[in-house]
């Protein structure tokens, strides 16, 4: 399987970066590619806003905006800490910000603070009804809090919404597992055959059906993406979600090794990033858990 017998076909970074056309190279480890890093326009973009916050009397709700804007950017850095401190700024200046609630649920959801997480999706939904991701986000922070049927109840209407949409294919499929076990093949298979295919994320869903092998699936990653950043992009949400897949299948050691290959690429921003950190403080909390009772448990 998949990590222990690791023979992928993948490209070298460097001609990756440089848009060659070459063979293939036969390779001992999995599909990586070089991590981001913070580019020349994100520090020029934080310097002008360090320079805009020095000047007097800005408006409170232009500096709602400012400290929001930083702390969008901080938090496509990894600087999350940083990145709530000025989104806890722009909401005591202005709390009507639907996006900035958003974005606090994600970061809740995240630190496993689910109570929280509702609140805030609740929060954005209140100031629009009509929000396009406060639904996707709130379902999933319910999964996570093991609350399967209200996960349900916001992942189902948000796939209604785009069925040509692999990410909310793929979600209501993880939630399923938990909810209709027994239908959650079925229903995949159903939702995939409504869809238009087009989506590189269905790749994702062919491999969950067993149409694509999870070795092809690395490969053909590896062998497609047209330059590093679509590389890094498309192995944080690879990684992840066969994670996902081993994860179910109570192998921790492949998943833990899985969702740190989707950490690898700095991908901060996206949710894959996100929940891998969450899965593996889940996993390691569950050991230690197990490890406790073991050592409290009377010997005979």
């Amino acid at each position: 399987m998949i990590i222990r017998h690791l023979q992928y076909v993948v490209i070298a970074s460097a001609l990756m970066l440089s848009g060659c056309s070459v063979m293939p190279t036969t390779w001992s480890h999995p599909p990586m590619a070089i991590p981001y890093q913070p580019s020349l326009p994100q520090q020029i973009q934080l310097a002008r806003i360090e320079q805009i916050l020095q000047q007097p009397n800005i408006p409170q709700t232009t500096l709602a905006t400012i400290y929001y804007d930083r702390g969008l950017l901080h938090d496509s850095l990894g600087l999350r800490d940083l990145a709530r401190l000025d989104f806890n700024k722009s909401l005591k200046l202005n709390p009507n910000q639907p996006d900035l609630f958003n974005v606090a649920g994600v970061i809740f959801t995240q630190m496993g603070m689910f109570d929280s997480a509702y609140e805030s999706f609740d929060s954005t939904l209140d100031l629009a009804p009509d929000h396009p991701y406060a639904h996707r986000n709130r379902g999933i922070a319910l999964y996570y809090g093991e609350r399967y049927e209200l996960a349900n109840d916001d992942l189902l209407p948000h796939y209604q919404q785009d069925i040509d949409d692999p990410y909310r294919v793929i979600w209501l499929y993880i939630n399923d597992l938990k909810l209709v076990p027994q239908q959650a093949q079925t229903l995949l298979q159903q939702r995939y055959a409504a869809s238009d295919k087009k989506d590189w994320g269905w790749q994702i869903v062919r491999m969950y059906l067993g149409e694509v092998s999870e070795e092809q699936f690395l490969t053909d990653i590896a062998e497609q993406s047209k330059d590093n950043e679509q590389l890094a992009l498309r192995l944080t949400e690879g990684y992840f979600y066969l994670a996902q897949r081993y994860q179910q299948q109570q192998d921790y050691p492949t998943a833990i090794m899985l969702y740190k290959l989707a950490l690898s690429g700095n991908v901060y921003e996206f949710i894959e990033h996100r929940l891998s950190l969450l899965e593996l403080n889940r996993i390691f909390t569950a050991e230690q858990n197990a490890t406790a009772v073991e050592t409290a448990s009377p010997t005979a």
